[in-house]
């Protein structure tokens, strides 16, 4: 009936959000949500829904979305309103998600038990090759995977999904799609489905698509770039600066209400972009660094005016000379991209790099949008107290002087790999939290659960639960890659090296004696005592984290112990893979896993 299609009644306590649900308390309600389309996909009809419990707490991700949403849009349309266009009457936030992504053979993918239980390999030597030539981006792209590319497209537009850009990334076997924009909420919808489409039609082509921040160490891991921007609803971009930047009051306005959000709020975006996954992408590679900035190009040395009062405007760009012999002129974009930068201004929108390509996008918008609301409406009320029309300029203008002055710490347009800016940013006294565990608490301190409560987005328990369930799901996740890694090492990377030992050992038997087979039987003699030693190290270290009570304490404890554990276990294994013949070691390769789809 109309009314089983509208409202909804699933367990509520079989999930993550659980820690809202007890078993004995465990009904849940999904309701339609009617502002982004339904769909048919495998016959089956499909409603995006809110998921909320018997007391009304959200259970999911959409529900604080589209909270947010309404926030932004009430607080961004009385701006605009003030500045004389009456006729906005809603604001609505445009995104672009770019999705990364990896593919691998599945006969490869089903021989790697870690790629298999947890997403990435734990294991694993560089081949001698791997992306130092950067050969891979402009590259032609295979014709497997473009054959493979073009269902995906097919899957895509029967659910009206448009790709505005499919290519080559920078790694050997990396992938990247980008959709047309689209509202945030229809956008973060679509994201999921583009995920699971390319999974599912990976398949259909014998391999296996891999949504791990970085599966492979040693090359680029695998981001979600979100661009973000706001509309009205007759369709004015807020963050075009037009020709002339400083004299575009409004557009100066709203990206000083940006920049004083992220600078008050830089643990937020760092705890909402990540995961376990993301801890080993940041910071090299064109992923950002965990130390949040924002880069305005150009346009910096204009904000930076604003502190002053004193707007003057840039000299006009010229073409850039003789570029082509047939073109006269060659215009440059109002600014440069920075790929070391997390929150980078890209012409008209702002550009998240730093959302793990696993991740759902929605927290970081939910967590993003509630941000600049709460900007916007402080804005909002003072300009509100300006009764005269004129004063308005004047008014905004002084906000964004005194913006700029308290938040400018936050505008880095430099190398953000660079020793120097960890120098600087730490003068600077911007926070750099390198492991997403470390970045859960400041979601529930008091600021935010009071910032999230004034906008009606999340409630105290609610985002109590959800940092208990984020603690609890890395802990996991952790135990799953030591349990995984200590395995294939006892089963597999073992026997391996015994395979090899008894081979040179049968070849020093046939000569009687050789100095060639007498090294290698120590070499790997000595290399299995380095793994054991290192494995029972690891061991050791995970009984310790998960002795602790709370997950809280088993994620701060998996960071300061078995963390280190596993990379100098890694090291010790990856040390002798390349020593040992082919026809012993049962895994497929780092060379083998990269380059097997080119042919």
């Amino acid at each position: 009936s109309g009314k089983a299609l509208i409202k909804g009644e699933p367990d509520a306590s079989s999930f993550p959000n659980g820690g809202l649900r007890s078993t004995f308390e465990a009904r849940g309600y999904t309701y339609w949500d009617c502002s982004s389309p339904v769909f048919v996909k495998d016959n089956t009809l499909f409603i995006p829904t809110i998921f909320i419990s018997f007391n009304g707490e959200s259970l999911d991700k959409k529900a604080p979305l589209l909270k947010s949403l309404d926030a932004i849009s009430e607080q961004a349309t009385r701006i605009v309103n003030i500045f004389g266009d009456k006729d906005v009457k809603k604001v609505d936030v445009m995104i672009g998600i770019e999705q990364e992504y990896f593919l691998v053979d599945k006969e490869q993918f089903m021989n790697r038990k870690d790629l298999l239980l947890t997403g990435r390999t734990l294991i694993g030597s560089m081949p001698t090759k791997g992306q130092e030539f950067e050969d891979h981006y402009f590259g032609a792209i295979p014709s497997r995977v473009d054959a493979f590319m073009r269902e995906v497209d097919e899957e895509l537009w029967k659910l009206g999904i448009y790709a505005a850009t499919e290519h080559n990334e920078a790694a050997p076997g990396q992938f990247e799609i980008a959709p047309l924009f689209t509202s945030c909420n229809i956008g973060v919808d679509q994201n999921h489905l583009v995920m699971d489409i390319l999974k599912k039609i990976a398949l259909k082509h014998n391999m296996v698509c891999l949504l791990h921040e970085k599966p492979f160490a040693g090359i680029n891991g695998s981001g979600k770039h979100n661009n973000w921007s706001l509309v009205t609803d007759n369709g004015q971009n807020l963050f075009e600066p037009g020709d002339k930047p400083h004299e575009n009051v409004r557009f100066l306005l709203f990206t000083c209400a940006v920049i004083e959000a992220v600078d008050k709020n830089p643990e937020l975006l760092r705890m909402a972009a990540s995961g376990a996954g993301n801890d080993h992408r940041l910071g090299a590679n064109e992923a950002p660094p965990a130390i949040i900035s924002i880069f305005m190009g150009n346009l910096e040395r204009l904000l930076l005016q604003l502190e002053n009062g004193e707007l003057t405007p840039d000299k006009p760009e010229h073409s850039m000379e003789k570029a082509l012999s047939n073109i006269s002129y060659l215009p440059k974009d109002n600014t440069d991209r920075n790929r070391t930068s997390p929150f980078a201004f890209t012409g008209n929108k702002f550009e998240f790099r730093m959302v793990g390509s696993s991740r759902s996008s929605s927290t970081p918008n939910f967590i993003l949008n509630t941000m600049v609301a709460e900007s916007l409406d402080k804005i909002a009320n003072r300009l509100e107290s300006y009764k005269l029309k004129q004063d308005i300029r004047e008014a905004a203008l002084k906000i964004c002087s005194e913006i700029i002055k308290k938040h400018k710490r936050i505008l880095f347009s430099g190398d953000g790999y660079s020793q120097e800016w960890l120098e600087e940013a730490k003068s600077r006294g911007l926070s750099n939290i390198p492991t997403f565990v470390e970045s859960i608490e400041y979601f529930v301190k008091e600021d935010s659960i009071e910032l999230f409560e004034k906008h009606n987005v999340l409630h105290r328990h609610e985002m109590i639960a959800r940092a208990d369930i984020l603690y609890e799901q890395y802990a996991k996740t952790m135990r799953v890659e030591v349990l995984t890694m200590v395995d294939m090492i006892d089963k597999l990377v073992i026997p391996a090296i015994n395979k090899e030992i008894r081979d040179f050992a049968d070849g020093l038997h046939a000569l009687g004696t050789n100095n060639y087979y007498t090294k290698k039987i120590n070499t790997l003699g000595i290399a299995i005592d380095d793994i054991d030693q290192k494995k029972t190290k690891l061991l050791e270290e995970l009984n310790k984290a998960w002795s602790y009570t709370s997950y809280k304490d088993k994620g701060v404890a998996f960071v300061n112990g078995v963390t280190k554990a596993m990379e100098d276990l890694r090291i010790a294994v990856d040390n002798v893979e390349p020593i040992i013949s082919t026809k012993n070691y049962p895994l497929p390769s780092y060379e083998e896993m990269f380059f097997h789809l080119e042919y």
